[in-house]
């Protein structure tokens, strides 16, 4: 229960889903949390929740593509709490389900707006904030699909790629300012993000069997599978931890 006692972190897009579950394993573990989400309504509401819980909490709206809006936050939150030691890079959309030929130029760069250009928006802003504490973690949820390929969304497979190589290069230029950079790459979560896209099948039932088989381990994983990575690499269990890639994916891409 005091594994982050003392650190404050960021967590993007956790309103919903794994920023939801990673903010709730980590104000356990005795984090302060800034909620940060573009569904300012539900970060407030999530953030009151916590804190009725007896937990440090606040939440501000968040554009992560944004780059005025990242600076903003992230002054505001070290403003309040007083240092950042932890930042997850989270949030995160799907985008448009066609082939490479028919995406247009808005759809591309509405993914590569919030995947890429928002971890590359909060690292940028959180780097001084951790420098002033001496360290800490930057944690950045990737994917199976930064990893392997598929035939489908395509701009998606892009920028989770995009962020495994950010994560690389930001651990070997932050390591002597003691700031760890790790990726995390999850398999099919059972998160709004993939139930909206088994309900969006003919088949609802059939689809949820299908990407259980996917993994196997036989079924999806949950939010919290992934939230206790988030927490294993904030924490200073993971000290020599840096560059590294956490697969979280019930053995999806051990084929």
């Amino acid at each position: 229960m005091n594994r982050l006692n003392g650190k404050v972190a960021v967590i993007t897009g956790s309103a919903l889903g794994l920023g939801r579950a990673t903010a709730v394993r980590m104000a356990q573990e005795g984090a302060t949390v800034a909620i940060t989400d573009i569904l300012a309504i539900e970060a407030g509401a999530f953030a009151d929740e916590l804190n009725g819980q007896g937990f440090e909490t606040c939440s501000w709206p968040l554009d992560v593509s944004k780059e005025t809006e990242v600076e903003r936050v992230l002054t505001q939150v070290g403003q309040r709490f007083g240092r950042i030691d932890i930042l997850v890079n989270n949030a995160g959309v799907c985008g448009a389900n066609k082939p490479t030929d028919q995406i247009t130029e808005a759809e591309w760069d509405y993914v590569q707006g919030i995947n890429v250009k928002g971890v590359f928006f909060c690292t940028k802003h959180a780097i001084a904030h951790l420098r002033r504490a001496g360290g800490g973690s930057i944690i950045n949820l990737s994917s199976i699909y930064g990893l392997v390929g598929a035939a489908d969304i395509p701009a998606y497979h892009a920028s989770k790629g995009a962020v495994r190589l950010m994560t690389k290069t930001d651990a070997l230029l932050y390591a002597p300012d003691r700031i760890r950079v790790n990726s995390i790459h999850p398999g099919f979560i059972w998160t709004p993000m993939v139930e909206a896209f088994v309900q969006d099948q003919a088949d609802a039932a059939v689809a949820r069997v299908d990407l259980d088989a996917l993994h196997p381990l036989g079924h999806v994983g949950e939010p919290d599978d992934v939230a206790w990575g988030c927490v294993y690499l904030a924490s200073d269990e993971a000290k020599f931890v840096t560059g590294a890639e956490l697969v979280i994916d019930g053995g999806y891409t051990a084929h």
